[in-house]
């Protein structure tokens, strides 16, 4: 396994993407809504840098099988707390296909939050199938399988404080 994105450039990347989040909402309180279980580590440390009223929910999808999308998404675990009238920003890993987070966008504006934004940690644009809105992007990478920080292979790595590439694809 490679390093892509070591502890130290992580770190000061989410601490600008959460004063870009809160400079962007003012004062209004924002509900940080997880997508598990990648999210969970880059939702954290967002938490800790965003200054105020800060809440968190979570949401668990599933869309892959292995390493592929499948593109079929389904809700495992749902929000806890409504979403309406609320300042919502969708916390994921990491943006491939593109189809989860627009599936996600989609039920998520239907339940009338005052406004719907996405972050991401990691964004694949050459994997797009569908152009889906992302108002924070940690990192821009190639189209490589990556795992740490929360992301995966088979539940395994997720425990790795820095972004690695599985050498052979997985």
């Amino acid at each position: 396994m490679t390093t892509l994105i070591s502890e130290a450039a992580l770190q000061a990347r989410v601490k600008e993407v959460a004063q870009q989040i809160r400079a962007d909402a003012g004062a209004e309180p924002i509900l940080l809504l997880g997508v598990l279980k990648g999210a969970f580590m880059f939702m954290a440390d967002l938490m800790r840098q965003i200054e105020g009223d800060v809440t968190c929910d979570f949401i668990s999808v599933s869309s892959y099988i292995g390493t592929t999308s499948s593109g079929e998404v389904q809700i495992r675990k749902d929000v806890d707390s409504p979403l309406e009238g609320r300042r919502v920003i969708i916390v994921e890993d990491i943006v491939d296909t593109g189809l989860t987070l627009h599936y996600l966008q989609g039920i998520l504006q239907n339940r009338n939050p005052s406004s719907l934004q996405t972050a991401c940690l990691l964004s694949k644009p050459s994997r797009r199938k569908t152009e889906v809105p992302v108002d924070y992007v940690g990192f821009e990478i190639d189209d490589k399988f990556v795992v740490g920080y929360g992301l995966d292979f088979n539940e395994r790595y997720r425990n790795l404080p820095f972004i690695g590439v599985v050498e052979g694809g997985h």
